[in-house]
Parts: C-alpha cells; sequence; structure tokens
C-alpha cells in the first residue's frame, strides 16, 4: 500500500466532484492496472508508475503491478460537526486511520454554486474544517485521560509512558492548535501516531480553483499557501472541472489535453507527490518473468524493514539483498547484464533502500 489519504472540506467546494475525478483518473491512467471502489466513499487507486512499464518490458512480465492509495471521501463538513451536526461526524471515524489528510478549499466564484456560508473565504473554511476535527480530537482524549491516570497510578508502565503525551496533546487541542504541531522525539513518535488523532495527521490543502486559474493560481489560493506555509504543510492548485473532464479521457488525451492547457502534471499526479512528501515515501520495485511490482516503505529503510511489505517472513529470516538501481537496470537490459557489468550489489542488513531500486531478497525461515 502506498499510502491512505482522506478528503475533507465543506459542502459545496468540489471534494466529490474530484473525488470521483481522481479515482476515475487513475483508472483511465492506469489502462489494465486494477482499480476499485470499496464502498461509495472509499477508492482505491493504482499509482501511475512508468519505471514499472519499462521493467515489466525488460523483464517480460506476464503482469505489472502497481502500489496503491485510498482515497476516503468524507461527507462534507459544517460547524458542529464534532458534535453531530450534519454528516461530517459520521464519517470522522473513517479518516482515523488515515495516513494524511487533504483539506479541500473552494477558491472559486460561481454564482449557480452556493457557499455553505454565503461568501468565498478560504481562510474562514480551513479554519472551520481545522476546529471541527479538533473539537472531534479533544473528545476522544478526555475521554481516555482519566483511564490512563488510573493505570498510571497504578504503575502500569505503556500508561506512565502515555500520559505526559496526552496531557500535552490535550493542552495543546485545548488552546485551538492542533496535534501535529506537538513536538515530541523520535520514540514518541509512534505513541503519538496510536492515538490516531485527526489533526496529528500531515495536512495537503488543495486549492480547487476555476479553469482559468488552473495554471497559476488566484488571490485565494495565495491565501490558502500563506496558511500552508505557516503549519509548514504542502498546498497544491487543481481544478476539480478539469480533473472531471480528464477522467473521461485515455492515456493519450489526458496528456495532449494537460498540454493544450498549459498544465505539466494531473491532479492525482499532484496528489501522490505530494502525499509521498508529506510522508516522507520511496518505491523499490522486483521484478521479473511473473511480475514487476512496485512496493512503498518510508525512506531511511534498511533493506529487512523494506523486505517486510513483501511478506513478515522475508524480514524475520532475512540473509541478503541483491540490488540493482534502476537506472542500471534500464540501461543495461536487465538483471543478467547488470550483473555482469558489476552494477549488482549484495546487500546486508544495515542497507538503506534508495528510491527506484530493484530488488531480489535472499531468506531463510
Amino acid at each position: 500500500m502506498g499510502f491512505k489519504c482522506g478528503i475533507v472540506g465543506l459542502p459545496n467546494v468540489g471534494k466529490s466532484t474530484l473525488f470521483n475525478a481522481l479515482t476515475e483518473t487513475s483508472n483511465a491512467q492506469a489502462e489494465n492496472y486494477p482499480f476499485c471502489t470499496i464502498d461509495p466513499n472509499v477508492g482505491e487507486v493504482a499509482i501511475p508508475d512508468d519505471r514499472l512499464k519499462a521493467l515489466a518490458r525488460i523483464s517480460d512480465s506476464k503482469s505489472i503491478i502497481p502500489t496503491k492509495m485510498s482515497f476516503v471521501d468524507i461527507a462534507g463538513l459544517v460547524k458542529g460537526a464534532s458534535k453531530g451536526e450534519g454528516l461530517g461526524n459520521k464519517f470522522l471515524g473513517n479518516i482515523r486511520e488515515m495516513d494524511a489528510i487533504a483539506y479541500v478549499i473552494r477558491c472559486f466564484e460561481d454564482s449557480d454554486i452556493v457557499h455553505v456560508n454565503g461568501t468565498i473565504n478560504p481562510v474562514e473554511d480551513s479554519e472551520i474544517v481545522e476546529t471541527e476535527l479538533m473539537l472531534s480530537d479533544l473528545e476522544s482524549i478526555e475521554s481516555r485521560i482519566p483511564s490512563i491516570e488510573k493505570k498510571a497510578r497504578s504503575g502500569d508502565a505503556e500508561a506512565k509512558e502515555l500520559l505526559p503525551i496526552i496531557k500535552s496533546v490535550h493542552e495543546l487541542l485545548s488552546s485551538g492548535k492542533p496535534a501535529r504541531l506537538l513536538k515530541v522525539s523520535e520514540s514518541e513518535k509512534p505513541i503519538l501516531k496510536n492515538l490516531q488523532l485527526l489533526t496529528s495527521k500531515p495536512v495537503l490543502y488543495i486549492c480547487n480553483v476555476s479553469e482559468e486559474d488552473a495554471t497559476t493560481g488566484n488571490k485565494y489560493s495565495k491565501l490558502v499557501q500563506e496558511i500552508a506555509n505557516e503549519e509548514d504543510a504542502l498546498s497544491i492548485i487543481i481544478s476539480a472541472k478539469i480533473e472531471s473532464e480528464i477522467s473521461q479521457l485515455n492515456t493519450e488525451e489526458k496528456n495532449e489535453y494537460l498540454l493544450a492547457l498549459g498544465l505539466e502534471q494531473s491532479g492525482l499526479e499532484q496528489v501522490i507527490q505530494s502525499g509521498y512528501k508529506l510522508l516522507n515515501l520511496i518505491t523499490y520495485f522486483t521484478s521479473g518473468p511473473e511480475e514487476s511490482r512496485a512496493w512503498t516503505v518510508p525512506s531511511g529503510s534498511n533493506a529487512p524493514r523494506a523486505a517486510r511489505e513483501i511478506h513478515t517472513d522475508f524480514e524475520k529470516g532475512f540473509i541478503r539483498a541483491e540490488v540493482i538501481s534502476y537506472n542500471d537496470y534500464v540501461t543495461l537490459e536487465g538483471e543478467k547484464k547488470s550483473k555482469e557489468a558489476g552494477k549488482m550489489r549484495v546487500e546486508g542488513k544495515n542497507y538503506i533502500v534508495e528510491d527506484g531500486d530493484v530488488i531480489y531478497f535472499r531468506f531463510n525461515v
């Protein structure tokens, strides 16, 4: 799995249009890559990667298996969603297991589409969404503190470790700030992550603009960019309308259409690249006659950790990794010539996997 991304926003900002477009675009772009809708609000899509096609051609692979990502489309949030207003609260639980959250912000004017608050105000919109997520987190934290305090007093080591972190989160949320701003040590990061707080997740701001502003953005998207800069988050500009049109085209037509509009990438490609950057992820490959496949792991992963993505037995019984860089593999037309040219490296447990590595794992269990 690549990563899971929850899509949130106010009603009538183009959130569901974008969700539908992104998932359908992936299906059209990936062509024979797998795609499925898990339920009406969840879409699992293949991550397009031209490197896979090159590897499959060289290895004469029977199948191509890309890494995947999930989009979860959350019902439009409104003020009071955390307290049950509207439909938002019903779906907030769906994004607790997401790796990142995309805030879709309306950055276009259209008199035919009524804004839920009567005026276009990206700053206020982002604050409403963030506040509802913070209130939901605050409620979750406050319900846990009493039992954790009780366990800590009884000498429970895990509770003693968790208590100062959860109290710090509570203080931050109570002051109107998201949990992701909490400064924690490397050893404490897994503890914070296990709390599954909505506001502890990395945020990607998606500025939904009109077709005319898709290449340059506008005054509204600039305001969102300023918010993202202050929070050390990321912001991208997408026209949901364009993405919806792209979703109906095949790969060649899509590329021609993007070129005509002066766009270098589709919205899906922007979201994927931003997500990988936010979450610090990389891709490595396995390739052979049966299949060429992409695997996503955190940057900095050693070889056994990367092997775990394939199967836990690969990590437990890890012996060595036979590694060829993607460029060498393609330039030398495969494993055999790469090995003959001395470009295959035998690496041990301490090897840090690099993006694009083509790896064969040796293991014994």
